[in-house]
């Protein structure tokens, strides 16, 4: 779209000495924003505002967006913490309000990858506004929280020697180091996932997207959420199953924008129903 706008913002956080930076994405700039729907792209652990399909998604959503980095990510400042969930999801809830209040946006779609799902479940499943969104896209997002405690014996020798361990990525092609302490791992296994069973807002659709071969968290997860959301009245669960994809969907990253491109198609035309989800899979194979 010819007209469309790109612009970072820096969104002052009201309780920490932190700015939330973020890009936010406009189709039509020059009209009026109050009422306008918005998505928000929520990114995993380590990552960053533009990595994996966030970006390239957001170039594609047929309504505005906008993306940004939690605290201790890349551009927004803080310490980056292992098992502070509840940090990000008052980063979520920072966002939303700015964009409420400073141009007059309505959330109506959520997507989120690993932790970032995570974090908008619970924001869907205990905030009143998150009762109004019509769409969610749950990316690689886990289920069974206390599966965390699988990788703990890969942690341990470090534990054991120093107290915490080292955690070494490449964010933004720049050099990271992230330490993991005992709690983190414990606070992480312990946020509850089950409230999607009676808390996750009966009318709003869902899009599970998975890798079948991601090592980090279980597919059989989607498959949990699947039957947690697929049995509501009104909202709908929709599970896409990507072959042979990670976790990160390495090199897969255009599959999974197609997927969310199409289904949010659907519930726009009032088309999608319960079931399977596959992107260009048609007839007999």
């Amino acid at each position: 779209m010819a007209n469309r706008k790109t612009t970072k913002i820096a969104i002052p956080h009201p309780d920490e000495d932190l700015s939330i930076v973020g890009v936010l994405e406009q189709l039509e700039p020059e009209k009026p924003t109050k009422g306008r729907k918005i998505g928000l792209i929520l990114h995993g652990t380590m990552g960053h505002k533009d990595y994996l399909f966030q970006k390239r998604l957001a170039h594609r959503l047929p309504i505005d967006s906008f993306r940004f980095d939690f605290r201790g990510n890349h551009e927004t400042g803080g310490v980056w913490k292992q098992g502070a969930l509840h940090e990000d999801l008052v980063d979520l809830e920072v966002v939303v309000k700015y964009l409420m209040e400073q141009y007059g946006y309505e959330v109506d779609l959520l997507v989120g990858h690993s932790r970032g799902s995570i974090v908008g479940f619970r924001w869907l499943c205990t905030s009143e506004l998150g009762k109004n969104v019509t769409g969610y896209v749950n990316c690689s997002g886990r289920y069974r929280m206390k599966r965390m405690y699988d990788i703990l014996p890969y942690y341990q020798p470090s534990f054991d020697a120093k107290g915490y361990y080292e955690w070494k990525v490449t964010v933004a092609r720049k050099p990271i180091v992230g330490k993991v302490y005992p709690k983190d791992i414990e606070e992480f296994a312990n946020w509850d996932t089950s409230l999607v069973w009676d808390k996750f807002p009966s009318d709003t659709h869902v899009l599970t997207v998975h890798g079948m071969s991601d090592e980090r968290v279980p597919p059989y997860d989607a498959i949990i959420y699947a039957r947690a959301l697929g049995t509501r009245k009104s909202g709908t669960h929709n599970l896409s199953m990507i072959e042979d994809a990670d976790h990160n969907f390495t090199n897969r990253q255009d599959e999974v924008v197609d997927a969310i491109i199409d289904w949010w198609g659907t519930v726009q035309r009032g088309e999608v129903v319960t079931g399977i989800f596959q992107t260009g899979v048609r007839g007999k194979l």
